[in-house]
């Protein structure tokens, strides 16, 4: 007997609006909760659905680049959003980015039309109980305080987090391991810390650069509220010249293996995902702009050619602690009718919280109509996400945007034979992975 019941998808932002669209196109009800116009949160001011905020890029188009793979994907499994992306968008040289305002006409225009699709013009409160079809919350980094309060009823206040405190992350091929040592502190062996080493004379050129550095100025509705555990680097900079060195730049028990000797301060770099392709900057959140962190951080002995995954940031994010509550499915591991789509899954960025968005929409529908549900290949870019989400160390989560440092390894292509294999370039190594990505999801859609 078909389930008439509507799922219920709270929050019509990105996320939302992909996982209605999702479950509709599969035959489901659905009922799209949306608090617009009757109250705005701090950053919104268009009535219409999908609105985006903070800019109108959805970053690089090509394949080779992971979020350029990620809406590749997305596009073959019937992204509305893709779609009117590249219906609405605007020169941007080799970037998709939109003209906002139609962009979110036109996929409010979409949903409202949608014989399966109902808009609610109404706050939620709190999470409805359990009923006979899957919910949705898709209430985005901004989350209204009562609904937070309702998460955490349900999850815990140690697990829903309200500020995201990012340190940079690099790509571990980036390094030059012929400065960099692995050591961690005091322990015998090699320990688990890769460690760049500085003399007084880099110590003190660093802090002059970080005093000077440019930073990016708190939004309206942002308060200052860092924690003296996870201050930025520029704040504590301006408590004194030696406050890191005795902070997360202290090199008392890491003896540099060239001297034996501990050097005049140190930055660590901790793993950031199993296979050590990404190592993260150890107490290195930052409210500098992009260009300053590239152009400060490079002076790191070991840095110079740093490629980086992600750059640090402070700024206001409601987000779960993904690890310890989420299912590959996008499910909360306490209550399996409830997905967590956007932003509030754990991810970063327009197009992985409409990823995750696309996700919950399938499984949710699959739910409703009693199918298995399913996760994407680990190859893929959504299943590298979902990964992470689910398998990332929980003591140091963070989101994260996709970056090719979270797949799985690969081997490299077989050489022709006859000939020297040679080392791919970097989009001849985004190429590959593209390949062999496209290829997995196609597999996948063929078995669902």
């Amino acid at each position: 007997m078909q389930n008439t019941k509507q799922i219920q998808i709270i929050g019509g932002g990105l996320a939302g609006c992909e996982a209605a669209w999702q479950a509709a196109q599969r035959g489901c009800p659905v009922r799209l909760y949306d608090m617009k116009p009757h109250r705005f949160s701090p950053a919104h001011s268009s009535p219409l659905l999908a609105e985006m905020v903070c800019s109108n890029s959805l970053r690089a188009s090509g394949q080779h680049s992971a979020v350029g793979l990620l809406k590749e994907e997305m596009r073959r499994l019937d992204s509305l959003l893709m779609r009117v992306a590249t219906e609405t968008a605007v020169p941007a040289g080799r970037a998709l980015a939109v003209n906002r305002e139609l962009f979110s006409q036109a996929v409010t225009e979409h949903l409202e039309q949608h014989p399966l699709v109902e808009i609610v013009r109404q706050e939620l409160t709190e999470i409805p109980a359990p009923g006979e079809a899957p919910i949705i919350l898709a209430t985005g980094p901004l989350t209204s305080e009562p609904m937070a309060e309702s998460l955490i009823q349900l999850t815990g206040r140690d697990r829903l987090a309200f500020y995201d405190a990012i340190a940079p992350i690099v790509h571990a091929e980036s390094l030059d391991m012929d400065i960099v040592y692995l050591k961690s502190r005091y322990e015998d062996g090699p320990g688990d810390y890769l460690n760049c080493p500085m003399n007084k004379d880099e110590y003190m050129a660093f802090i002059a650069a970080l005093k000077e550095g440019d930073t990016v100025p708190l939004k309206d509705f942002e308060e200052v509220k860092y924690f003296e555990g996870c201050l930025p680097i520029e704040i504590m900079v301006a408590r004194g010249d030696n406050t890191l060195r005795f902070g997360p730049m202290k090199p008392v028990g890491l003896d540099d293996p060239r001297t034996g000797r501990w050097p005049y301060a140190v930055v660590q770099l901790r793993k950031e995902n199993k296979q050590g392709s990404l190592y993260n900057l150890v107490g290195f959140q930052t409210k500098l702009t992009y260009p300053e962190q590239k152009r400060i951080f490079r002076r790191i002995p070991g840095l110079a050619q740093a490629d980086f995954a992600r750059l640090g940031s402070i700024h206001r994010n409601t987000f779960v602690c993904a690890p310890l509550l989420l299912e590959p499915t996008l499910q909360v591991k306490t209550r399996p009718d409830l997905f967590l789509a956007g932003q509030l899954s754990g991810v970063e960025g327009y197009v992985e919280s409409t990823a995750m968005g696309l996700l919950a929409g399938i499984n949710a529908s699959r739910m409703h109509q009693g199918k298995p549900l399913l996760v994407p290949p680990p190859e893929t870019a959504m299943g590298s996400l979902i990964t992470h989400l689910t398998q990332s160390d929980s003591a140091h989560f963070q989101p994260s945007n996709v970056t090719f440092g979270l797949f799985p390894e690969l081997a490299p292509p077989t050489p022709v034979e006859g000939k020297k294999p040679q080392k791919l370039s970097k989009q001849q190594r985004g190429e590959f992975r593209a390949s062999v990505a496209l290829k997995a999801l196609e597999e996948w859609i063929s078995k669902a």
